[in-house]
């Protein structure tokens, strides 16, 4: 890739549509100063005092967030959350970044998933995080309004990513069921990019490509080849080949990524940036790189490039979760590739 064919593979960012499904979270970052704590009356504990709360889309919500960074043009949110406070916050963040959330349902008697998370203004570190989540299956209803929607929407966009955060099965919007129809619907629109990322069920994902971490990847391949695949990881990366039919990309860390589509397995080197980092929403960074290039023209290594880039700028962000402008995409590829 010259530094040309990317700047106009990103150029056409901002003609794509892309669709989020899965389980969209809300950040609640509390700035806590410790200067200010006082002592309970009523119970001696130290009382924290929050100077400052900052309302971040997460999850999910961090996949769109980085889309919109990216310059795509039409963002569309598919979802279920809570009639309640963090919803209406969630729904202010996703609005503010550009993302359509006429489909981010309010499914009664469920709360909006949130991450709790008290910062310390005098050092920035993140301590103990308290943490919202539904914990009771997704009701039927909820499925088909969502299986409805995204059926609605396919013929509108280029891409769809799939983030399933959820590790309890079917307490979050992708339940088994909605999977199923991600799967008929991914070869019913085979011209739209559909790419699955998920904590803990990556390897029920049928005909979509999957994005996973090294030990994603070893953890979810069957049981009869578990033994081998501990100890090669192209054993895991064919178990998902053969489940999905679509190409894989496997995420490395500071080595890059590993992008296999059946016939040849590349590995994109990763980017050394120096310190502090925080690696919190890097995969998210690179499913939106990904799905961006696909959508806009690249091959499955290009994307994988783009990927790596995107990923490389925003574990510099710290305390927040990062995202990465054309702009920094291209500076650091002037940085690290020009010459490669």
């Amino acid at each position: 890739m010259t530094h040309s064919a990317l700047k106009e593979l990103l150029s056409r960012f901002s003609d794509l549509a892309i669709l989020v499904v899965g389980d969209f979270f809300l950040d609640r970052y509390l700035m806590v100063d410790p200067d200010l704590a006082e002592i309970s009356l009523e119970t001696g504990l130290e009382a924290r005092q929050v100077v400052e709360v900052r309302n971040r889309p997460g999850a999910a919500g961090t996949v769109t967030s980085n889309l919109n960074a990216l310059g795509v043009g039409q963002i569309r949110a598919i979802g279920a959350i809570g009639d309640d406070g963090q919803g209406y916050d969630l729904k202010a963040g996703l609005h503010a970044s550009g993302v359509e959330t006429e489909h981010l349902m309010e499914v009664q008697g469920r709360a909006t998933p949130t991450y709790t998370k008290p910062i310390l203004i005098t050092t920035g570190q993140e301590t103990e995080r308290l943490d919202i989540k539904n914990r009771v299956t997704l009701p039927r209803q909820a499925e088909d309004r969502i299986l409805a929607a995204l059926e609605r929407l396919l013929g509108e966009v280029h891409g769809v990513i799939v983030l399933d955060q959820v590790q309890e099965r079917n307490c979050g919007v992708i339940t088994d069921r909605v999977r199923e129809g991600i799967a008929h619907f991914a070869t019913e629109y085979p011209d739209v990019a559909f790419l699955a990322d998920s904590r803990s069920h990556i390897g029920l994902f049928r005909n979509v490509t999957v994005k996973v971490n090294r030990e994603e990847a070893l953890e979810a391949v069957s049981t009869d080849s578990r033994a081998e695949a501990a100890n090669c990881q192209d054993a895991a990366i064919r178990s998902f080949l053969d489940r999905t039919g679509q190409p894989v990309y496997v995420t490395l860390g500071p080595e890059g990524i590993l992008c296999a589509d059946g016939e040849t397995t590349d590995r994109i080197p990763g980017i050394p940036v120096p310190g502090p980092i925080d690696i919190v929403g890097a995969g998210d960074s690179v499913s939106a790189g990904i799905v961006s290039a696909l959508c806009a023209g690249a091959s499955c290594v290009d994307a994988a490039r783009v990927g790596v880039l995107a990923s490389s700028i925003t574990i510099q962000q710290i305390g927040t979760t990062g995202t990465a402008s054309p702009e920094q995409v291209l500076q650091r590829f002037e940085e690290f590739w020009q010459d490669s």
